[in-house]
């Protein structure tokens, strides 16, 4: 771990004559803070500072430019491609003290939060109304690191991601100034669509405190069904037929054996470790048997087993709860491993074919490399499980990696569903936009002219 530097001379100290012990370059609270969930080195920042309110942020951010001191944004640290890792140094700002939900309309359908709440917190909090928030990415993520991720999850194929479900958000920019996207109307022709910029931005063009979301009525009925097969192709081709069919899908999970054999042993479940389906239906009591029904037939035309769909919360949630812990699940496969994540994203009508190409691969490698993902809207991730202190098989993973994207990208897919890019996937951005990245830069630029927002990700300048 690198050690605390001087900070140029005094930043640290005039970060705690602004915060007092909300400031700190305690070694423990840098370590906690140089980490995420991917398999990258640890970077710790050189300080740690925890803001409770825009006007603290704009402060933080002044002091920073003027010691020209680069700015890391942090939520709860769950992301997958290095993107809250301070590989320049500088001071990390967790917003996990900001975490007041500033107000529920719900006759308009949205909310303001702070950004520092989780998604599991607005749900509770909203949860008298009749409505919630269904960006669903798994971990408990705050919704201003979901922003800045362009996060989506399992029920995407319904709801769509934080792209869709952001109305407007407040932004503290790298000279200072604090800026509204947007208003709470949920339309609007007004200017350049700046919301739409800072979502996915990854913190390297401003930091989110405040958003916009929008809120949905909790569904009359929710049905969920699982399904095994004989094969991955058949369990991905009933979701597309699903789709294609016209059937209304709120959620569509496709899990290989290897992954089904991860949770049975995390999770102390006893599903059929074959290929499987996970689905859930929302509508009316009515609707989500019809559906649950129509599925039914698509999947036994694609050799489906054991279709069993149940309405009890309890048993969908406990499914759910199963699918979400698979990440964690597949790491015990290999205990002490960490995972190399993928998560292409392809046009549905090239997804199987995408799938089956890529379960080669798998069968070809030396490693665990588990394969699930939200078919749904055609994107699938692969956890290829390496020691960390084995350079071959880390090569060996950033082989399989690449031979994935390059995949995707022919199919013309994305190198990202939903991680983002961090530090992780640059390269890959570059293969997917060409020329678009260098106007990324162009704004980068423009907005943060001495790269201190989250310097060394998404695009170098």
């Amino acid at each position: 771990m690198n050690k605390p530097r001087d900070l140029d001379a005094g930043l640290l100290g005039e970060l705690r004559g602004l915060l007092g012990d909300r400031a700190t370059a305690s070694a423990a609270v840098r370590e906690h803070h140089g980490k995420d969930e991917s398999y990258f080195p640890y970077a710790p920042p050189d300080a740690v500072v925890f803001p409770e309110s825009t006007e603290e942020v704009r402060a933080i951010v002044d002091l920073c430019r003027r010691h020209k001191t680069p700015i890391i944004p942090f939520g709860v640290g769950t992301s997958l491609e290095g993107h809250v890792l301070a590989i320049r140094g500088g001071v990390c700002v967790d917003l996990s003290r900001m975490n007041k939900v500033v107000a529920v309309h719900e006759a308009d359908l949205d909310a303001v939060v702070q950004a520092g709440v989780t998604r599991k917190q607005l749900n509770e909090h909203i949860r008298h109304t009749g409505l919630f928030f269904p960006v669903d990415p798994g971990a408990d993520a705050t919704l201003g690191g979901m922003a800045a991720t362009r996060a989506s999850g399992t029920n995407a194929v319904r709801y769509g991601t934080m792209r869709e479900n952001v109305l407007a958000m407040t932004v503290v920019l790298a000279d200072g100034r604090v800026i509204t996207t947007s208003r709470r109307s949920r339309k609007s022709a007004a200017g350049y669509e700046l919301t739409r910029l800072f979502v996915g931005s990854e913190g390297t063009l401003g930091i989110i405190t405040e958003l916009i979301v929008r809120l949905y009525a909790v569904p009359e009925a929710m049905s969920a069904a699982i399904c095994s097969f004989p094969d991955i192709a058949g369990a991905v081709n009933t979701v597309i037929q699903t789709l294609q069919s016209g059937i209304p899908i709120a959620r569509s999970e496709a899990l290989c054996a290897t992954t089904m054999k991860a949770i049975n042993a995390y999770s102390k479940t006893g599903y059929r470790e074959q290929p499987t389906l996970f689905l859930e239906f929302h509508g009316t009591q009515a609707g989500v048997e019809e559906q649950a029904r129509l599925v039914q037939e698509i999947a036994r035309e694609n050799g489906g087993m054991d279709f069993e769909w149940t309405t009890k919360p309890e048993e969908r949630n406990r499914l759910w709860t199963a699918r979400h812990q698979a990440y964690f699940a597949c790491l015990q496969l290999r205990p002490g491993s960490r995972a190399v994540s993928t998560d292409v994203c392809v046009p549905i009508s090239r997804l199987t074919e995408c799938i089956v190409e890529t379960s080669e691969d798998i069968a070809r490698a030396s490693m665990p490399i588990p394969l699930f993902g939200h078919v749904g809207d055609g994107n699938f991730h692969c956890e290829i499980l390496i020691r960390p202190d084995d350079d071959a098989e880390l090569e060996e993973a950033r082989r399989f990696n690449d031979r994935v994207v390059n995949r995707a990208l022919a199919m013309e897919g994305t190198c990202t569903g939903e991680h983002g890019i961090g530090f992780g996937k640059m390269r890959s951005l570059r293969k997917e936009l060409g020329e678009a990245v260098d106007l990324m830069a162009s704004l980068k630029r423009a907005i943060d002219p001495e790269n201190l927002m989250n310097p060394g990700k998404v695009v170098e300048v």
